[in-house]
């Protein structure tokens, strides 16, 4: 994935292209008015979340096939605590304190069978794994002169 940032006001503050085997789709995000965007997309934060309750989501249904637990309906919602002083250079406290991702399962099996098979998507899922475990990240600037090379 390769995005780009618009400095010109009156679009989206950044757009990307991601590619899936089924083709390629343009993402755009903007922060809200006090984080100097005009708010008029998702930020990135609600990418996150979206990503992490379609990833929890996608996982249990899956894990559910595996293990024969029918499943009439499944909804998700995904939600965080989120503390922007960090990020205002306000104070040096947790950006992120908590996440938390429900789903709401209607099924004809037992609620501990379905509690089962809950806890087996939290085991299994990328991002779940992702959130929970620390991953090394590599951050690098590059002039825009040495990436065309």
């Amino acid at each position: 994935m390769q995005g780009v940032w618009h400095l010109a006001g009156g679009q989206p503050q950044f757009t990307a292209e991601i590619s899936f085997p089924g083709g390629t789709l343009a993402l755009e995000s903007d922060q809200p008015p006090f984080q100097g965007g005009a708010g008029t997309r998702p930020g990135p934060m609600q990418y996150a979340l979206f990503g992490l309750a379609s990833c929890f989501t996608t996982t249990f249904v899956s894990v559910a096939a595996v293990e024969g637990l029918p499943l009439e309906e499944v909804r998700a919602t995904a939600e965080f605590d989120m503390n922007l002083s960090k990020t205002l250079g306000l104070a040096d406290l947790p950006i992120i304190e908590a996440v938390r991702v429900t789903l709401e399962v209607r099924s004809p099996a037992p609620r501990q069978t379905i509690e089962a098979v809950a806890r087996l998507a939290e085991e299994r899922c990328p991002a779940v794994y992702c959130l929970t475990n620390p991953i090394p990240l590599t951050a690098r600037i590059v002039p825009l002169e040495e990436a065309a090379l």
